[in-house]
Formats: structure tokens, C-alpha cells, sequence
């Protein structure tokens, strides 16, 4: 077999080899999966000979969207191992983190989340292999028959419609007769611990799963839809080390502390009544004087610098914004017309039109 070697990670293949071997191989450190000719695959996955190989390793982006991945079916398989009657949805790895969606009937409690993540300790312990499998779509409802939410995606995706109008379910499956499921399977154990619908890839083991956090509960109404059940949904976040981890939570309690929400209402800045409406901040004494010394410094520097300052009014006709193209294009994301002396006023979308007129009265 030859084997050539360019940048860190990157191998190409001219013999049989799995992503282990293509991985021990080439400079990378860290390999949790591998892009096979653009294509997220699985170390296990073997390529074709020729194949271009770029080995994606835990501290990559990708390998970080991995490593969250494969945490979300630890976090559902321990939801499950719990609570044995719940019905699980979707988990997809989001930025710096990821969700489970769960049809369990109540709230979880901050009580639940710790046993939860003492369960899910416990399976990354077990090292479970991340198994993979494509199956008919019959022989996947048949897996899932006890799963609602699974089926629902199932027969949509068999449909040929792929996990559109499910979000956050581009992970759990690609449209097709062919479905992928991967299964959670301990080395001394002949039948799976837990299987979920999933296009993947993900982690070898759970055992390669390092630091993880639970962070906090919402609900969430399946598909987004009001009209469709309430689940309850668990998020939390997971890193390639300890440190990394450690720097993620310092970030976001320093963003907690810098919260401009908190800060205004503990400095007694502003507030943000329901009564005025939502971004619509009334500024309070002290709020006002701090605004009013920002944008004194903000107009010194502008001025230094050479611009021209100009007043224009907040609202303007319907002709304006019809002349301008904003009524034409962007209608529906302005506010509703205001009605005045048998004219059609709008609130400003942008301040350009009136600076035009400003130039052309010159």
C-alpha cells in the first residue's frame, strides 16, 4: 500500500484501511472521525482506495460538533435508562453545545439533571462502542415502533422529504429508502444498550467523551408548532478536555456578569416594560446620563474625523419608501403604516433617503 502525506491530517489512501489505521498513520493527533472525499465518516468506515482523507480530530470544529453529538445520545440513552416511558425526539449538537428533546410529561427539576448526569457518567464509563447500521425503512419503524416522535421522521424521510420542517433533525437522518441508526453497544454484551436514528457520524466510545456539563431546561413545542406537544428539553455542553470545558463555563459566567439585561436593572439604568414593547427600553436618570456621555464621545470622534452631523425625522411618506424600494421589498418587515391628513406615513427602515434629499436641496 502506498499512502501520501501532505498538511496534518490529510492522507490519501491507495490501499484498504480503516480510519484507525489511516488516523495512527498520518500527523493528526486526537482523531474522532474522518471527511472521505468531502463526506463525514466514522474511523470505522473504510475508504476507497484513492480516497481523499482528512482526519478530523477533537480540537477541530468539527470533531467539537462530534464529540457533542455523540454526548447528546449518551445524555438521551441516560434519560431513558431513568426514565424508561419517556418518548425521545431529536438531539442535535448546536453551537458549543447540544439538546435533547424529551416527551416525559413534566419539567426536569436541577434535581434531575444531576442524576442524569451521574447516569451518563456511568455510560461513558461502560466505553460503549458508537455502532452503525443501514436498514430499510420497514425494519427502522419496526425498531422504533414504541417512539412517535422517531417514526415521524422515519416516514417522512422514507417519503423522500429528508428531516425538513423538523428542526434541529438534519442530524438524525437524510431522505431515502436506506436508514442509518447507530446503536450503543458495551463490549461484554451481545444486544445494544441504546439505539437512535442518526446519519452521524460520531465518536468511536463514549469512553472518548472527556468533559461534559448539563446546563439548563426549557420546553419546546415539537417541530416548533404550538399546536403539537410540549417536550421538555435538556441542553448541555461538551468539550475534548477538561480545560476546555473549564474555559467555556468561565466564559459564560463572565458573559452572566456582563449582562447588559442585569446590569441595567441592578445600576438602575433602564428598564424594559411589556407595557411599551419589546427592545423598547425607558432609560432612567442614571441610564441617561451614561447615554448622553457615550454619544457626546461618540459625536467628538466623528467630528474629528470629518463627518457632518444631520437630523432627520423618524418617520417619512409612502412615497419616499415606495421611491427608494423599501416598501417594494422589505414591506413586511416594516412597521404597519401610519395614517395622517389623507397621507400614508412609515417608520424609517434605514436614515440613506433623507440624506439623498438632504444632497439634492444643496
Amino acid at each position: 500500500m502506498q499512502q501520501q502525506k501532505s498538511e496534518a491530517g490529510v492522507v490519501s489512501a491507495d490501499g484498504v484501511k480503516d480510519g484507525f489505521q489511516l488516523a495512527k498513520e498520518s500527523s493528526a493527533t486526537g482523531a474522532v472521525a474522518m471527511l472521505v472525499e468531502g463526506r463525514q465518516r466514522d474511523l470505522a468506515y473504510v475508504p476507497e482506495a484513492g480516497a481523499r482523507i482528512d482526519v478530523i480530530t477533537s480540537s477541530d470544529d468539527e470533531g467539537r460538533y462530534i464529540i457533542r453529538h455523540s454526548t447528546a445520545h449518551v445524555l438521551a440513552q441516560a434519560v431513558l435508562r431513568i426514565y424508561p416511558e419517556a418518548k425521545y425526539a431529536i438531539g442535535p449538537p448546536i453551537e458549543e453545545g447540544f439538546y435533547y428533546d424529551f416527551d416525559v410529561g413534566a419539567p426536569f427539576t436541577p434535581e434531575d439533571l444531576e442524576l442524569i448526569e451521574a447516569e451518563m457518567a456511568v455510560i461513558i464509563k461502560e466505553n460503549q462502542r458508537f455502532e452503525r447500521a443501514e436498514v430499510e425503512s420497514d425494519e427502522a419503524l419496526a425498531l422504533f415502533e414504541s417512539q412517535p416522535y422517531k417514526t415521524e421522521i422515519i416516514t417522512q424521510v422514507a417519503g423522500g422529504d429528508g428531516a425538513d420542517g423538523v428542526p434541529g433533525a438534519d442530524s438524525e437522518a437524510e431522505a431515502g429508502e436506506v436508514i442509518s441508526i447507530y446503536s450503543n453497544r458495551r463490549a461484554d454484551a451481545t444486544e445494544p444498550s441504546f439505539v437512535d436514528l442518526c446519519r452521524g457520524p460520531h465518536l468511536p466510545a463514549t469512553g472518548r467523551i472527556k468533559a461534559f456539563k448539563l446546563t439548563r431546561t426549557s420546553g419546546a413545542y415539537w417541530r416548533g408548532d404550538e399546536h403539537r406537544p410540549m417536550l421538555q428539553r435538556i441542553y448541555g455542553t461538551a468539550w475534548e478536555s477538561k480545560a476546555a470545558l473549564e474555559d467555556h463555563l468561565h466564559r459564560l459566567a463572565e458573559a452572566e456578569r456582563r449582562d447588559h439585561r442585569r446590569l441595567g436593572r441592578d445600576l438602575d439604568l433602564y428598564s424594559w416594560p411589556e407595557e411599551v414593547g419589546p427592545g423598547l427600553a425607558l432609560w432612567h436618570p442614571k441610564g441617561a446620563l451614561v447615554r448622553k456621555s457615550l454619544e457626546d464621545l461618540s459625536r467628538a470622534m466623528h467630528l474629528e474625523r470629518g463627518y457632518e452631523p444631520v437630523f432627520t425625522p423618524h418617520i417619512g411618506k409612502s412615497t419616499l419608501w415606495e421611491t427608494s424600494g423599501h416598501l417594494g421589498y422589505y414591506r413586511e418587515n416594516m412597521f404597519p403604516a401610519m395614517k395622517a391628513e389623507g397621507a400614508e406615513y412609515f417608520a424609517k427602515p434605514m436614515n440613506c433617503p433623507f440624506h439623498v434629499l438632504i444632497y439634492r436641496s444643496r
